[in-house]
């Protein structure tokens, strides 16, 4: 059970690497190879999203019938246990949902790059003419 989240987590740290990459100010040249490369990457990653969603489900189902460990009857031991599967949930949650936003922001960031490039070229086109 821990492997996936293992994935998950190299991959939120990864996306994280590439969005300070691409915000981070740098000449032209670089930038634009950058660019290029993270939107080619952009494809194949998107297997993420359906992973982080099919992940988010899995921890609203074990949520849903989890044993609850309110009562009186419960051991110091159990409670803790209870406590901590809570913790290791919410955690998870957590980086399902920055998986899916950190990919989002690297999609637009890439994509408004583009959009000034091409605004870019048009303004160059047209002072040409």
């Amino acid at each position: 059970m821990a492997l996936q989240w293992m994935i998950l987590a190299c991959v939120v740290a990864a996306e994280a690497a590439v969005a300070v990459m691409l915000t981070l100010p740098a000449p032209r040249s670089v930038r634009k190879q950058i660019v290029g490369l993270t939107s080619m990457l952009l494809q194949p990653f998107a297997g993420i999203l359906p992973f982080a969603a099919f992940q988010l489900l899995d921890i609203y189902w074990k949520n849903e019938h989890r044993l609850m460990c309110t009562s009186e009857i419960c051991t110091a031991d159990e409670r803790i246990r209870f406590e901590k599967s809570i913790f290791k949930a919410q955690r998870n949650v957590i980086l399902c949902v920055s998986a899916c936003l950190l990919y989002w922001c690297i999609f637009r960031i890439c994509k408004y790059n583009k959009d000034i490039k091409a605004l870019e070229e048009t303004e160059k086109r047209l002072k040409e003419e």
